[in-house]
């Protein structure tokens, strides 16, 4: 008898287990998706509004070089002046990349990832 009471409590125990077990795999599956979404939807906010900046600066660049061009009355000088100003940018950033990309990426994650709830 006592031996019985013994195994039903163990097999209880059992399926308790069981059922903690599968609600957490279940819970950091929901989990895992939830940040996969987020990180998806804000990488495409991001391209999306990088496309939008590409192409409002290109229509500025050939604004500023029209008139530049115009100001020389040399459309290429123009040209190659805009083409110079992005060449300086350019390495300028190149030399600040780490600083500009990496710590506010790892910034942004760190929040997603390890939000307490």
């Amino acid at each position: 008898m006592a031996f019985e009471k013994i195994k039903e409590n163990t097999d209880e125990l059992q399926d308790r287990a069981k059922e903690y077990i599968d609600a957490n795999i279940a819970y950091y599956k929901l989990y895992g998706f939830k940040i996969a979404m987020k990180s998806t939807t804000l990488m495409l906010k991001l391209f999306l509004l990088g496309i939008m900046l590409v192409i409002v600066t290109l229509f500025f660049s050939i604004a500023l070089a029209l008139a530049i061009g115009y100001g020389l009355d040399n459309f290429a000088y123009g040209f190659l002046i805009v083409g110079g100003i992005y060449f300086v940018l350019a390495i300028l950033v190149y030399y600040v990349q780490d600083k500009i990309v990496e710590g506010p990426i790892l910034r942004t994650f760190s929040k997603m990832l390890f939000k307490k709830y």
